[in-house]
């Protein structure tokens, strides 16, 4: 499906992640976008208004939806597995695996969240903070209820390791590639799977 099937603001939308996976936040410029999507700047300016709104809006279309699912699975994960460490892992991980195995720009999304640890975008970081650090500290807080003796500043280090840790098997740059034969779909829960164990042992590791 090319862009021009899309809406004036999805085609704005998806042609800039695609400039941003590919070159970066700085190295893209409004011009570049509106000749990839096939439209004016001023659709730009009525859409979106700045650059930096853009970038913003990018983000906030997939990790809206991301969020939502994560916090929904952690209410569940709770509510039905009280003080039990994988379902919040696997709360916290399983979206994010899915969003990364998205046909529609889920692999150029990735690349854009390592664009956000390889630019120092302050204004992007503050965004990102504001928008969804509240998910981190509701997961924070339910693994905290988990593991009681674990101190807060070693249970932030550990849920940072593991964000690293799943943005990097979302990226699919680890020596584990999916074979032909195996679907996507059970690639992505073998992984998670994988992932979760490691993490859960990560987790209950005494501390130094």
């Amino acid at each position: 499906m090319t862009l021009l099937n899309f809406s004036t603001k999805d085609r704005i939308l998806q042609a800039a992640e695609t400039l941003f996976a590919r070159q970066g936040f700085a190295a893209t410029s409004l011009r570049q976008v509106t000749s990839l999507a096939d439209v004016n700047i001023a659709a730009v300016n009525y859409h979106f208004g700045s650059k930096d709104n853009l970038i913003n809006e990018v983000f906030r279309r997939r990790m809206d939806v991301m969020s939502a699912e994560r916090l929904a699975a952690l209410r569940q994960a709770v509510e039905t597995a009280p003080d039990q460490l994988e379902p919040i892992l696997a709360a916290f991980i399983e979206p994010a695996l899915a969003m990364a195995q998205d046909r529609h720009g889920g692999g150029a999304f990735i690349r854009v969240i390592a664009r956000t640890y390889a630019e120092n975008n302050e204004k992007l970081r503050k965004f990102l903070s504001d928008q969804y650090g509240h998910v981190l500290r509701e997961f924070a807080h339910a693994l905290a209820d988990c593991l009681p003796g674990l101190s807060k500043e070693t249970l932030y280090w550990r849920l940072d390791f593991l964000s690293g840790a799943l943005t990097y098997a979302m990226a699919d740059f680890g020596l584990i590639k999916r074979p032909l034969n195996v679907p996507e779909a059970t690639h992505r829960r073998h992984a998670a799977h994988m992932l979760i164990r490691f993490a859960a042992a990560g987790f209950r590791a005494e501390e130094a």
